[in-house]
């Protein structure tokens, strides 16, 4: 049996602690819930340096509705000339449960010989596998088709594979705390139970 330990319940004051554009997402994740309430969710905020060595933002919300999977991505970048300024993109997905494939939790356990049941792991990655249909990006794999015969030449067209991007999260205990690590244990427990996994 997992320790319980205290997950916040209000996403709204999550996004505030953040300290990331809370007002700019927030009011983005207020309007992709519309009239629906959050049963779950999970609020990651991480810095990434790209090939310049500068610092960018990045915000993901993933909310659990009764019907859908809501999720609000903000990232920050630069000015496009010298005396601009930075702006930001936010992008909401609204997906139906109906979609969700998968949930797959990835625990990271350091020293499992000394493991206790039910404690925390030190990190944790949550992919959510999509249906291709919904929209998600996918990866198309071809190569040409032959049949059975060594002799023949003709050309049998091409076959191959539709791999669905998923929808992946990281949370560390080193970088993100240990209440993060049991939101995320939370949130991908209810995401799971909702989509028949649990």
């Amino acid at each position: 049996m997992r320790k319980t330990r205290a997950v916040s319940t209000d996403w709204r004051s999550e996004i505030e602690r953040s300290g990331y554009y809370p007002t700019l997402v927030i009011d983005a994740v207020a309007d992709a819930l519309g009239s629906e309430s959050a049963e779950a969710f999970i609020v990651h905020h991480e810095a990434t340096f790209d090939p310049a060595m500068e610092m960018r933002r990045h915000i993901t919300v993933m909310l659990l509705t009764a019907t859908r999977l809501v999720v609000c991505h903000t990232d920050e970048h630069p000015p496009t000339d010298p005396n601009g300024t930075s702006h930001a993109s936010t992008t909401t997905d609204s997906i139906q449960l109906s979609n969700v494939q998968s949930v797959a939790l990835t625990r990271v356990v350091p020293n499992p010989a000394q493991y206790t049941p039910g404690s925390l792991p030190s990190e944790l990655m949550l992919s959510v596998n999509l249906s291709v249909n919904w929209g998600a990006v996918a990866h198309i794999d071809l190569e040409p088709a032959s049949c059975a015969d060594e002799t023949c030449e003709l050309d049998h067209g091409y076959t191959g594979a539709i791999t669905a991007e998923p929808l992946t999260l990281r949370i560390s205990e080193a970088a993100d705390g240990s209440d993060a690590v049991a939101a995320m244990m939370n949130f991908a427990d209810a995401l799971s139970t909702a989509t028949g996994g649990g």
